[in-house]
């Protein structure tokens, strides 16, 4: 009885993935009529704030029982698809494959998108900057070891702008073709390296620890090496070929990495944004805080601040600021008028919908 139950209720779902498909697919024809009329008026075929809007809207009329982050992977990879048939999109990221870079950049493009795995940083910026790619992801923060100082060196030369936000939650594990006790050296990204510094000065105090450009060049060392290991994700021992020695090494659990998508032109309001600003200041006291006053009358909520040193002028600093709200907003327009006149120098870096921290 139970068995002709079980049979009855897999014809349902039979059923519904059909539905699903022919649905699927009108959605696809709906996508290519757009991506034509985007075609016609020369717009972009990624809009970030467009898709902060359908992921919004499906976590508003989704009733479960499925959660809203699995519907927000689906919807992801269904976007993916539509804007691999409406054209091409390539996005360059810290690579190689499975370092964290090219896992936030395939949670946010989804798998359709092409990925073009770069080196360092500073190529990712070039690769943009010369046209080589629609978009790029790098790493901005950390929630443990804070900002990542390349990232912030070239967003003040840059004229690319901050479109979207991702936040990955980071786990390490250590990885190795060989055994534990067998390790020598432990090589990795140095974030990574300072993220499980505790763990890896208890469980391997002797091991030499060795900086490389990503977690995913580690796994390579790591995998040329029978005394090597390397930190960095789970995928990577899959991709790589290594045993996993430990997870979980991460020294904080919360460990969490902000990284940001890198791209030409604007992203539109969608009244739930955050912008991204940098600016210096006259070197005589009281100078930050006459800055930061237009914030405070005008309402504007600040949810970063950091202090940058300028490159070979001792003592002086720019300000990294993020905060609540859309350069378009008028009150967000009128406070930085305000802000660039009492600042020597004021440059938007972006403003692009707010990403989901819980991810």
């Amino acid at each position: 009885m139970k068995r002709k139950i079980m049979e009855n209720i897999r014809k349902e779902i039979r059923k519904k993935d059909g539905q699903i498909v022919r649905l699927l697919n009108e959605r696809a024809s709906l996508s290519l009529e757009v991506g034509q009329l985007k075609n016609l008026l020369g717009v972009e075929v990624y809009d970030p704030s467009q898709e902060s809007r359908v992921l919004g809207y499906l976590a508003d009329v989704n009733k479960g029982p499925l959660p809203e982050e699995a519907l927000g992977n689906i919807y992801r990879e269904i976007l993916s698809s539509s804007r691999r048939i409406q054209a091409p999109l390539s996005v360059a990221c810290l690579g190689p494959e499975s370092s964290f870079t090219h896992l936030a950049a395939l949670s946010h493009f989804g798998r359709s998108a092409r990925v073009i795995p770069k080196k360092t940083i500073e190529q990712v910026f070039d690769e943009m900057e010369k046209g080589g790619a629609s978009f790029g992801v790098v790493p901005l923060e950390n929630s443990v070891e804070g900002s990542v100082k390349l990232t912030l060196d070239r967003l003040i030369d840059t004229s690319l702008k901050i479109r979207a936000e991702i936040f990955l939650r980071i786990s390490h594990c250590l990885l190795s073709p060989g055994a534990k006790g067998n390790v020598r050296t432990v090589y990795s990204h140095p974030q990574a390296l300072a993220q499980c510094r505790t763990w890896l000065a208890k469980n391997l105090p002797r091991a030499e620890l060795v900086e490389t450009e990503s977690t995913a060049s580690a796994a390579i060392r790591a995998r040329e090496d029978q005394r090597g290991a390397a930190v960095g994700s789970r995928i990577s021992s899959e991709t790589y070929g290594l045993r996993i020695l430990a997870e979980g090494i991460e020294d904080h659990p919360t460990n969490t990495t902000r990284f940001i998508v890198l791209g030409k032109g604007q992203s539109e309001p969608t009244g739930e944004d955050k912008t991204s600003i940098l600016f210096g200041t006259p070197h005589i006291p009281g100078a930050l805080h006459a800055v930061l006053g237009p914030f405070s009358r005008a309402g504007i909520n600040l949810l970063r601040i950091e202090s940058h040193p300028i490159r070979n002028r001792m003592w002086e600093y720019l300000f990294f600021v993020d905060f609540a709200g859309h350069a378009a907003e008028k009150k967000v327009r009128n406070c930085l008028r305000r802000l660039e006149k009492k600042a020597v120098f004021l440059k938007v870096l972006g403003s692009y919908p707010k990403g989901n921290e819980s991810r």
